[in-house]
């Protein structure tokens, strides 16, 4: 691998695990890493997120070979605008996205001439901040490229095998089709975790108690995702708009049949619906996205 300088902007959840992991997997790529934070840092320089935390954009990007942007989409316009007179003329500028449309033009047009290759590992936690990071996170999980179309073979070559080596799959796709994909699998699951158990927070008091005493798995997962960063879930769904708004057409379509099927006792519809649902599951499982175990392998 040809990467031997890896530049990290943002030290929270995936900037501290991507540290974490090439300490662990690559130790001859050193790292230097920088957050606008100067708490975030300080915690960053404690743990060891990076081999060299440093204090200026300048000092991070300086010589680096790859520079990973792992800020809130709604922030990569700015900190790219930042880094334009700064990163190295042949250096790869990458990031850790969710939506990728509006990360690949803000990233081209505050970066003329420079290697601009978009990625999105799909792997996180409802955790957030310097302390959540752990090396083990991208470890067989997926790893999402989106080119633009003129980027150099070479150069992808390189992003993939350093993402491999962190133990993801790397795929490649078109960022458009990369934001439909993950407004399914990712974006609405979120906002439908944020919708009930914003619901709940909703209720009267006494009601409210009630579910928070009594919450079996169900509201009880939801409440897991619902923990989401919030500053980061805001960003994807305004900047990945137009997907998110498709998909929720179709799921409200589905549910306003499923209402009908309830209301009009139609126990055949449901158990169709619930019998494919469930293999989804069987099929989750089987492509080693989750844990068979019972509770989700939870440890207690």
């Amino acid at each position: 691998m040809t990467i031997r300088r890896v530049a990290i902007v943002g030290l929270g959840l995936l900037g501290g695990s991507l540290g974490l992991a090439i300490r662990e997997r690559l130790s001859e790529v050193k790292t230097l890493g920088f957050d606008h934070s100067e708490e975030t840092r300080r915690r960053a320089a404690e743990r060891g997120l990076a081999d060299t935390v440093c204090d200026t954009l300048a000092e991070v990007v300086r010589e680096a070979d790859l520079v990973l942007l792992c800020v809130p989409v709604g922030a990569m316009k700015a900190v790219a605008s930042d880094l334009a007179a700064l990163v190295p003329a042949d250096c790869i500028v990458s990031d850790v996205g969710s939506s990728k449309q509006s990360v690949m033009r803000d990233l081209l047009a505050a970066l003329p001439g420079k290697t601009v290759i978009p990625a999105h590992p799909v792997a996180g936690t409802e955790e957030s901040g310097p302390d959540a990071g752990f090396p083990g996170l991208f470890a067989g999980r997926w790893c999402i490229l989106t080119p633009p179309s003129d980027a150099p073979p070479d150069r992808v070559a390189e992003l993939r095998t350093f993402w491999e080596a962190l133990g993801a799959t790397v795929e490649i796709m078109d960022a458009e089709h990369h934001d439909l994909v993950l407004a399914v699998t990712s974006h609405i699951p979120h906002l439908i975790a944020f919708t009930i158990v914003g619901t709940a927070s909703d209720m009267e008091e006494v009601t409210r108690s009630e579910v928070i005493k009594y919450s079996a798995g169900g509201f009880r997962d939801f409440t897991r995702i619902a923990a989401s960063d919030p500053t980061m879930w805001r960003d994807v769904f305004l900047h990945n708009r137009d997907a998110v708004l498709e998909m929720l057409g179709r799921f409200s379509e589905d549910l306003t049949a499923m209402q009908r099927a309830i209301r009009s006792g139609d126990g055949d519809t449901l158990f169709e619906m619930f019998s494919r649902t469930r293999a989804i599951r069987r099929s989750i499982i089987e492509e080693g996205q989750d844990d068979a175990a019972p509770d989700f392998g939870r440890r207690h």
